[in-house]
């Protein structure tokens, strides 16, 4: 027995963009229904780092005193190569209302935007629900209508004058909908694990090792540990694996020997560690009739500088209002929805391929191998930490796209609506 929805817009995917779009048309008194693949929202290893100016969203929606004790604030960042510190960076030195990134646990945020949506009428959440086809008026061709989707008690149906694909990068419903989008991956993939944080290690600063052609990311984590990223040769993973997990430690040893010991004790078997496939996708149209792309669905991003989350929450806030607005202009409001989509990626695109621009020179200059190469990126990075205007400027353009110059807030800006889209 299939059962049957009727909203305005149906969102596929409950992460960061669709719980946030969700939530900000509900608020707007636009009804919606999500439709999450997860029965739950314990996801490891997921997107913890956000982005100051989503941080700063986050306070203006008034999510972010929700989320009290639940994150940690990142004050500094530190890049070593070779085993000496080429670049420091300070945030308290960026005069913004949010000048600091955090590192949230995604099963905190959702859980936030999920209780926050069902404070307002008219939306539903329904979990363990999978995608599965699109409705569509005259066969495949015609404009999207709904959605079907399977669940453990039966099928759902669930008709949407809008459906909007927030389902991730590896997006079913963008591939039901046959819109074209070119796939690039990158020369590498990341080994991910999580460790106990060190003792005489600073809980509030990112540290980036680089070693030769390795490097590691080393992220605090909420609230007692290190996220951990190993970069390895794009699909080396077999490779890797069958050399065991001395292999991984030695990695390890290279790039933070002061981990040696640890990485030892709590990193035994393949089993506790998780593997991301690094690509970046290129959508050319990201809208059709009924259906709109938003997140990584529409533009997949690298883990460098966090950019996956923050441009999801800052995607959501954008098409909202658009959404709100097609649905109050009256008329033709398939016509007015198309209008909608077409102009929020005119909004977004340039800020997305701005990120996307700074990610891929910094994959390429992890990446530098060589002696001539290791010697440039030092040089590069020496010159960056010596310019405090140049190192402002670089950070500005990944961190503070949102957000107006302006003193820092002690607690929380006032709520009033979403942020106008950065652009």
């Amino acid at each position: 027995m299939t059962a049957e929805l009727t909203a305005q817009v149906c969102v596929v995917g409950g992460g960061p963009a669709g719980l946030t779009l969700a939530m900000e048309l509900a608020r707007r008194s636009v009804s919606v229904v999500v439709l999450e693949q997860s029965a739950h929202f314990n996801r490891s290893f997921r997107g913890e780092s956000v982005s100051p100016d989503s941080v700063w969203l986050l306070d203006r929606l008034g999510l972010l005193d929700r989320l009290a004790g639940t994150y940690a604030q990142m004050h500094r960042m530190e890049l070593t190569d070779s085993g000496r510190t080429v670049l420091r960076a300070d945030f308290s030195g960026f005069r913004y209302p949010h000048p600091y990134p955090v590192e949230l646990p995604q099963p905190a945020l959702l859980s936030a935007l999920a209780d926050a949506g069902r404070e307002h009428p008219g939306y539903t959440l329904r979990q363990s629900a999978t995608a599965v086809g699109l409705l569509r008026e005259h066969g495949d061709s015609g404009p999207v209508t709904g959605v079907r989707a399977r669940t453990p008690d039966g099928g759902i149906t669930v008709r949407a004058a809008l459906t909007v694909a927030a389902d991730g990068r590896f997006s079913k419903v963008r591939e039901m909908s046959g819109l074209p989008y070119e796939k690039l991956p990158l020369d590498r993939d990341v080994i991910w694990l999580r460790l106990p944080f060190p003792a005489d290690w600073d809980r509030n600063t990112y540290r980036v090792r680089i070693h030769g052609g390795e490097h590691g990311l080393f992220i605090p984590t909420h609230p007692d540990s290190v996220r951990v990223g190993l970069n390895i040769p794009k699909g080396g993973l077999r490779q890797l694996r069958a050399q065991g997990p001395a292999a991984l430690h030695e990695r390890v040893d290279r790039l933070a020997p002061e981990l040696s010991d640890t990485v030892r004790a709590h990193v035994t078997t393949w089993s506790d560690t998780s593997m991301l496939d690094i690509f970046t996708t290129v959508v050319p149209r990201w809208s059709m009739p009924g259906l709109v792309l938003m997140g990584d669905a529409a533009h997949t991003l690298t883990p460098i500088l966090g950019q996956g989350v923050n441009h999801a929450i800052i995607d959501a806030v954008t098409l909202a209002p658009l959404v709100e607005e097609a649905f109050a202009a009256g008329g033709d409001g398939r016509a007015a929805l198309l209008r909608a989509g077409e102009e929020f990626q005119r909004a977004r695109e340039e800020s997305v391929r701005l990120s996307r621009a700074l990610q891929l020179r910094q994959e390429h200059l992890f990446s530098l191998d060589t002696r001539l190469g290791g010697l440039l990126r030092r040089a590069l990075y020496r010159v960056v930490d010596r310019n405090r205007a140049l190192q402002r400027r670089v950070l500005a353009r990944a961190y503070f796209q949102v957000q107006r110059p302006g003193p820092p807030v002690a607690r929380r800006i006032a709520h009033s609506g979403a942020a106008p889209a950065a652009g």
